[in-house]
């Protein structure tokens, strides 16, 4: 069985080549994708080389973990998910060439559990669910944040999010005018025309290691910030003016499980709106074109490669 899939061979060297999948096994799905979508974070981190080294980082790759599908094929145990919508946040089907995350492929092998069910009628917005889980993690068993660092996709579901449990509208800081636009129930600004510094919690969401002695002055005593980019460089601060406010850091990791549950229902019951975020499509034969545009240009918040088409 064979799929085509991006294969990043080196750092800015991408093409979509058919690979041979690992054969599936009795507890594995069988998935063709599609829609999958593209981060500018880690993945333009694996675009330039700067990833860190995690376990199963090399090259070559593929890419991805915000896909979505349909199971075609499954083991005994679970023959009866066949014609399920799925979402899949990535795999390692694909022999010597490493699945980190793994998810951009025509269709892809994975173990059933990772094949996670959704409302077909979610169509191309479920690769978001990612993202959604990402901003859920964030803010979950803590104090919602007030102060919200970027206006990306997660920036934005992190406001959304505040706004679904009941939280005060959140400030939302962004440099670029042209993300500005597009808030839902919340304003966004420059921060240097914000005079406020008595922020009890903020949300950090642009993956930007020079702003943390910034964020520390905006803080009340005794505020909180979670780091809730990807950062590639070291984090550091001066220390003084964190003592003087007694600030508190936090590392926003992976989501979880519960956190993907958490945003499924409140999609489903109508509190978290998906509506905005996907600003661009390309075909998947067209993954270079869609990867530089992705990592480029400040309009696309995200882009999707469509699989459909693809044999």
């Amino acid at each position: 069985m064979e799929a085509l899939a991006v294969v990043l061979s080196k750092p800015e060297s991408l093409s979509v080549n058919r690979l041979v999948l690992t054969p599936p096994g009795n507890a594995d799905v069988v998935v063709d994708i599609a829609w999958s979508g593209i981060s500018t974070g880690t993945e333009r981190l694996l675009w330039q080389g700067r990833m860190p080294a995690f376990p199963g980082m090399g090259y070559p790759l593929v890419p991805g973990y915000e896909s979505v599908g349909q199971i075609v094929a499954a083991g005994p145990d679970f023959a009866g998910r066949v014609g399920e919508t799925v979402f899949v946040p990535g795999a390692s089907c694909f022999g010597e060439v490493r699945g980190l995350f793994g998810g951009a492929a025509s269709r892809l092998v994975v173990r059933s559990e990772r094949a996670l069910s959704i409302d077909p009628d979610l169509a191309e917005h479920g690769v978001l669910l990612a993202l959604a889980a990402t901003a859920q993690h964030a803010i979950a068993g803590t104090i919602l944040p007030d102060l919200i660092v970027g206006h990306g996709v997660v920036g934005r579901l992190l406001a959304r999010l505040v706004l679904a449990a009941g939280g005060a509208p959140p400030m939302v800081w962004e440099i670029n005018p042209r993300r500005v636009d597009g808030a839902q129930g919340y304003q966004v600004l420059h921060p240097d025309v914000d005079p406020r510094r008595d922020y009890r919690c903020i949300c950090d969401a642009s993956g930007d290691a020079n702003l943390l002695d910034t964020l520390v002055q905006r803080l009340v005593p005794g505020g909180e910030i979670v780091l809730a980019g990807f950062y590639a460089e070291r984090l550091s601060f001066a220390f003084p003016m964190a003592f003087m406010r007694e600030a508190r850091f936090r590392v926003a990791a992976q989501w979880q499980p519960d956190d993907l549950s958490a945003v499924r229902r409140l999609i489903a019951d109508g509190s978290l709106s998906l509506d905005g975020l996907i600003t661009h499509r390309m075909q998947a034969a067209q993954a270079e074109a869609a990867y530089r545009t992705a990592f480029n240009d400040s309009t696309c918040l995200k882009m999707i490669l469509n699989w459909r088409a693809s044999a």
